[in-house]
């Protein structure tokens, strides 16, 4: 199994990242840890040199972040990716956040921000990972510009089953899919109707634990894997497999 998108770079798991990290390891193959900001990418950079063959990196910066961050900070978060090209698995996380910001505005600035990172995905070949909140199918239109992105993937699905269709028609989309879906009705009736082949399983820790007070963590990706199993009446190996698979491909790991 594999977490595709938790923060473990953050300050919440400053305590006991070598516990949390060590409980990963035990039920996991890898954790992809997703860069933030600039420093949150430095940050998950370290953190993959530490953990070598099991945290892998990506470098993006989050879009509610980048509307209000200056033109320097996003040239050199444009330059750190050219400069670490080699040591991360994809661009991401970046993308639009309509849930968040409903200023025209401010969703301007993170579509002219995203498109760089598209842009940028596009002219380097790498994979790109999106935070694309309630703007689904507004991404799909955008991406579909971009040839040279050999893959997109919708962090924390949460679109529409019409929307999750064209995605699977571009062939070289994917829909991840977190513990969320262990409470969540909406994301149960979506997976029950999107091929297994387009679903990648993530925790998005620290965030959507089973309660409000708790912290995720990457351990808890099994959850998913299990909830996926029995909402599909599949057995959990193939779910495994399937998922892990798709993970291995996209990310080159």
């Amino acid at each position: 199994m594999i977490d595709t998108h938790c923060h473990i770079d953050f300050e919440d798991f400053d305590d006991d990242r070598e516990d949390v990290i060590k409980r990963a390891k035990d039920k996991l193959d890898h954790v992809i840890v997703s860069g933030y900001s600039n420093d949150s990418n430095m940050k998950v950079l370290q953190l993959s040199k530490d953990y070598e063959n099991f945290i892998y990196p990506t470098f993006g910066f989050h879009p509610v972040s980048s509307q209000n961050a200056t033109e320097e900070e996003i040239k050199t978060a444009h330059e750190n990716v050219v400069k670490h090209l080699d040591e991360i698995v994809a661009v991401g996380e970046v993308g639009m956040d309509y849930f968040y910001v409903t200023d025209k505005a401010l969703r301007e600035r993170q579509q002219e921000i995203f498109t760089g990172f598209l842009n940028l995905a596009n002219e380097y070949e790498k994979p790109i990972v999106m935070h694309v909140r309630d703007c689904e199918k507004k991404a799909v239109n955008i991406i579909a510009d971009y040839d040279n992105i050999p893959y997109f993937v919708f962090h924390c699905y949460g679109g529409s089953l019409k929307t999750a269709k064209r995605i699977k028609n571009m062939g070289n989309a994917y829909m991840s899919f977190s513990t969320m879906l262990c409470y969540s009705q909406k994301h149960q009736d979506l997976i029950k109707k999107i091929d297994l082949d387009y679903i990648l399983t993530e925790t998005d820790s620290p965030y959507l634990a089973m309660t409000k007070e708790d912290r995720n963590e990457p351990a808890n990706v099994v959850n998913a894997v299990y909830k996926i199993a029995e909402l599909k009446n599949m057995d959990v190996e193939t779910v495994d497999e399937v998922t892990t698979n798709n993970a291995r491909k996209i990310f080159k790991i």
